[in-house]
C-alpha cells in the first residue's frame, strides 16, 4: 500500500476505505483463523485518516475539547497540517494518547456518570482504528447481537424481542456488566507480553481482559 500518497478528498478517501474494509471483512469471513498483518499501516493511511477526521469533526461532540483545549470543530483551515502531523507521529511510532478530560453527566435517580473526552488527535486515531478493526470483528458477531454495531440500534433489539414474544416465547433475560473497564481504561492488548492470536486476546500479566478478539 502507498502510505506516502497525497491527501485524497473525502469522496476518494471513502471509496478507498470501503474497498479495503470489504476485503478485510471477506477475508475474516472466509477464514476464522486468519492472522491479519500490517493493519497498523492502515491506521496511518491518508484515506483512513481523512475519513476518520470527517467522522470526528461531524460528531455532535466535536464542540467539546480534551485536555489540550482543542475542540475538533475549531480546526477549520488547518486540517491538512493537523492530519500530516498526526500521520507523521503514527508512522514514526511516537504517537502517545493523552489522558481524557473527565466530566460528570447527571443520570436518572440523582446518580452521576463519568464521561471521558479524548483530544482531537486521540479521537481521530480511535476513529481510524475503528475503520480498520470493525469489518474484521463484524465477521464474528451473530445476527442477534445489536450493541454498538453499525446500522443497528436498541430499537432493532426491541423489535426482535417483540417478534419472538408474539410467537410463544415468554422469557427475556437482560444482563449488564457494571464498570467492566473502569480499572483499566486503556487496553494494552498489543503491549509487550500480549498474545496476538486471532482466536483470543490475552493481555500481559496484570492487565485487564479486553472485550472482543483479533487484535493486530
Amino acid at each position: 500500500m502507498n502510505t506516502d500518497a497525497p491527501w485524497p478528498d473525502l469522496d476518494e478517501a471513502e471509496h478507498r476505505v470501503l474497498g479495503i474494509q470489504t476485503k478485510l471483512h471477506q477475508w475474516a469471513t472466509d477464514d476464522p483463523h486468519r492472522r491479519f498483518d500490517d493493519l497498523y499501516n492502515l491506521v496511518a493511511d491518508p484515506a483512513f485518516l481523512v475519513v476518520a477526521w470527517d467522522r470526528v469533526r461531524g460528531n455532535r461532540g466535536a464542540r467539546s475539547a480534551g485536555v489540550d483545549g482543542v475542540a475538533p470543530r475549531s480546526i477549520v483551515f488547518g486540517k491538512e497540517k493537523f492530519l500530516t502531523g498526526l500521520r507523521d507521529d503514527l508512522k514514526a511510532r511516537r504517537f502517545v494518547p493523552l489522558p481524557v478530560r473527565e466530566k460528570l453527566i447527571p443520570k436518572s435517580g440523582g446518580k452521576l456518570r463519568g464521561l471521558g473526552i479524548p483530544t482531537a488527535r486521540d479521537r481521530t486515531v480511535q476513529a481510524a482504528l475503528k475503520l480498520v478493526l470493525e469489518p474484521i470483528f463484524e465477521a464474528d458477531f451473530k445476527p442477534v447481537s445489536y450493541g454498538f454495531r453499525p446500522k443497528r440500534r436498541a430499537q432493532d433489539a426491541i423489535a426482535e424481542i417483540h417478534y419472538y414474544a408474539t410467537r410463544s416465547y415468554e422469557w427475556v433475560l437482560e444482563g449488564d456488566i457494571t464498570a467492566v473497564l473502569r480499572r483499566n481504561l486503556t487496553c494494552r492488548s498489543l503491549g509487550p507480553g500480549a498474545s496476538q492470536s486471532r482466536g483470543q486476546a490475552r493481555p500481559a500479566p496484570g492487565e485487564g481482559v479486553p472485550q472482543g478478539r483479533r487484535p493486530r
